[in-house]
């Protein structure tokens, strides 16, 4: 069994917040957790000086904007979040190869240049709030396994360190992508916590059993009366895997 110390890594604390007071209260409680995301709307609503903020307090980010563009525009966006020494951030896989590639060039070029670690590089596949049908009405005609393992090949073959993808695919990734391809799974949510607006969801030792690196939980942690208790019973609930 892995040490409490090693399971509290697997897991990042989503911090749907809107404005840095909220989002750095967070960092401070929550005082065994290491990774913290920053998504769409608190970086829109604070900026990268954020990002420096949050490692100040000795953490890591998973910055999570899910980079979509022409390769030259996300490549140039990747060497901006490895200058802020992020741990990870999101790319969609729709992209294309050319942007992926790009993208994985341009973090490894710039860490060479300041002497650090590139970030994690992880592809989006299909997003967990999707179904089936939604796909159908995006012109999509594969089933949700089908796409997922399709985007994952691609993620790979095009030099990224894994995919974010709900937790009913981690197997099929791992099986066709190797055990080292990295798998960061929302859509997790503890037995004692309510589904929400994920559609393809499983407990997080469900999913660690599965496979998962990496589990991104958000209110049922955020939203506690306190978020340290419910981060470290989330902890317990996976040390009984």
């Amino acid at each position: 069994m892995e040490k409490r110390s090693q399971l509290s890594e697997k897991i990042i604390v989503a911090l749907d917040v809107g404005n840095k007071k909220e989002a750095l209260s967070l960092v401070s409680k929550l005082k065994d957790a290491q990774l913290f995301k920053v998504g769409m709307e608190l970086f829109t609503a604070e900026g990268p000086g954020l990002l420096e903020e949050i490692a100040g307090q000795g953490k890591k980010v998973f910055l999570d904007l899910k980079y979509h563009d022409i390769p030259n525009t996300v490549a140039g966006a990747v060497r901006s979040a490895t200058k802020h020494r992020v741990h990870m951030l999101t790319l969609h896989t729709s992209g294309g190869k050319e942007m992926l590639a790009r993208a994985a060039e341009a973090a490894a070029q710039e860490a060479a240049s300041h002497g650090t670690s590139r970030p994690y590089l992880l592809g989006v596949t299909v997003l967990t709030s999707l179904k089936e049908g939604e796909l159908k009405d995006i012109g999509i005609p594969a089933s949700v396994d089908v796409q997922v393992l399709r985007l994952a090949s691609l993620a790979k073959e095009s030099g990224l360190d894994g995919v974010v993808s709900s937790p009913r695919e981690i197997e099929i990734i791992k099986k066709e992508c190797g055990k080292d391809f990295l798998v960061v799974t929302p859509g997790i949510r503890p037995a004692w916590a309510a589904a929400q607006d994920q559609k393809r969801v499983m407990t997080p030792a469900e999913a660690v059993a599965k496979g998962a690196d990496y589990l991104v939980i958000g209110r049922p942690i955020t939203g506690a009366p306190s978020p340290q208790e419910a981060f470290l019973k989330i902890v317990r609930e996976i040390e009984q895997t």
